[in-house]
């Protein structure tokens, strides 16, 4: 499974890749939703997980991009925000599933399996 993985914070960015690599996925990592939305376009993604503040192009933003695709992609989205209406429009655009930080690597990897499954 490759799982693309856009975060700007570089701390989160290493831990999840180091913890997501541990556990047998691909990772392809990106800093920014401009270059996220690039290699989504590329294709070859089974899985993207997303801070929704992300530089120049927004976790929304690549949702809806991803919504437009003949055959979506799950999407874990990423936030420190716990608003409701951030949330309600993760979820409206598609969101498989939707994570406030800081969470546990275990606990996302707990989400990816689950994901999997379906």
């Amino acid at each position: 499974m490759v799982v693309l993985l856009a975060e700007d914070d570089e701390l989160i960015l290493r831990t999840l890749e180091h913890k997501l690599t541990k556990e047998g996925f691909d990772v392809v990592l990106t800093r920014n939703g401009l270059d996220a939305i690039s290699i989504i376009r590329q294709g070859g993604i089974d899985l993207i997980i997303s801070d929704i503040m992300m530089p120049f192009a927004s976790g929304i933003e690549i949702l809806a991009e991803v919504k437009m695709m003949a055959e979506p992609i799950p999407i874990i989205m990423l936030s420190s925000m716990a608003q409701e209406e951030i949330v309600l429009e993760a979820f409206d655009l598609g969101a498989s599933d939707y994570i406030i930080k800081p969470f546990s690597p275990n606990e996302l990897i707990i989400r990816i399996n689950r994901l999997r499954r379906k």
